[in-house]
């Protein structure tokens, strides 16, 4: 299912309060969910997710995991499948080894089976049945955690109180998160924060003395546009579509129409890229991102402990 995020999901308003009462479903589950029998694995996990729906970075964090544990242990990504999620099965892909079925035990299973040291699971901290060696909470310091309301009334599917719970947590963006920090601080005072920020690493094959146009069907492309001009490429245009939308040849004519007709060179993402067919990628050019973690030392000492 392809899902634009409502805008009242960041700030406390008459749609949030309304849905208020909704909320309490996703509560009730949550609660049911700590009672679920939990299951070991002779592989070693790290799981990567967030509480705050889509957009927080945690295909990026994956990667950057696996890059640093990769020369040292057999790693592989696990990622459930969904059919919608193509883009992050080949970005996955891409940069190593990845099983995804229709449940992370399964997975995990077929994993031990084939001999590998370390899993990275994209996406999986509600999945409560499985006992994690290590799990990291993802935020978007853009977002932070909108108006901290759960499912529908607000952007959250746990409490932020969930997260004492967790290891870890994983602050990716350009903002400034200090009230982000404070709060998380106020829930565990000694959980570990890291931080990243996105960088560009074919930067020089774009002239940035042009024009663009970006388009994007992303969680965060606010995030995306950040970056884009922390790198100073002239943004005169851009077009939006619903987190991992699957683009048809109709969008792509009418995004280079637009382009065409204001003199303007496309630009997207890596994931939106992966979503287009070859046919239709002609002037249409995507941004490769690296994750680069502030401290990465420290960050590669607690992921190995």
């Amino acid at each position: 299912m392809q899902i634009r995020k409502p805008d009242y999901i960041n700030s406390l308003n008459l749609i949030s309060l309304l849905l208020l009462p909704l909320s309490i479903l996703t509560f009730a589950i949550n609660i049911i969910k700590k009672f679920y029998k939990k299951k070991n694995f002779k592989i070693r996990t790290i799981c990567v997710g967030n509480i705050y729906i889509g957009g927080t970075g945690k295909t990026p964090l994956c990667i950057k995991i696996n890059k640093i544990l990769k020369n040292k242990y057999k790693t592989v990504f696990i990622k459930k499948y969904y059919k919608e999620h193509k883009d992050e099965h080949r970005l996955l892909k891409s940069n190593g080894s990845l099983i995804s079925m229709k449940s992370r035990d399964e997975c995990l299973l077929k994993a031990e089976k084939r001999g590998f040291d370390f899993a990275i699971l994209d996406d999986g901290l509600q999945d409560k049945i499985i006992n994690y060696n290590k799990t990291i909470a993802c935020f978007n310091s853009s977002v932070g955690i909108g108006n901290g309301f759960l499912i529908p009334s607000g952007p959250l599917r746990e409490s932020l109180k969930s997260i004492k719970n967790y290891d870890a947590i994983f602050i990716n963006g350009q903002d400034n998160d200090f009230n982000l920090v404070e709060k998380i601080r106020g829930i565990k005072k000694n959980i570990k924060i890291f931080r990243g920020s996105y960088e560009p690493l074919n930067l020089k094959q774009f002239n940035l003395k042009k024009n663009y146009l970006f388009f994007c069907g992303i969680g965060s492309p606010i995030e995306f546009e950040k970056t884009l001009k922390k790198y100073k490429f002239n943004i005169k245009d851009k077009m939006i579509f619903p987190d991992h939308y699957n683009y048809t040849s109709i969008d792509l004519k009418e995004i280079k129409k637009n382009a065409r007709q204001n003199n303007l060179d496309i630009i997207t993402t890596e994931k939106d890229y992966l979503r287009i067919n070859i046919a239709d990628r002609k002037k249409i050019k995507f941004l490769k991102i690296d994750l680069k973690v502030h401290n990465q030392k420290k960050f590669q000492n607690f992921l190995m402990k």
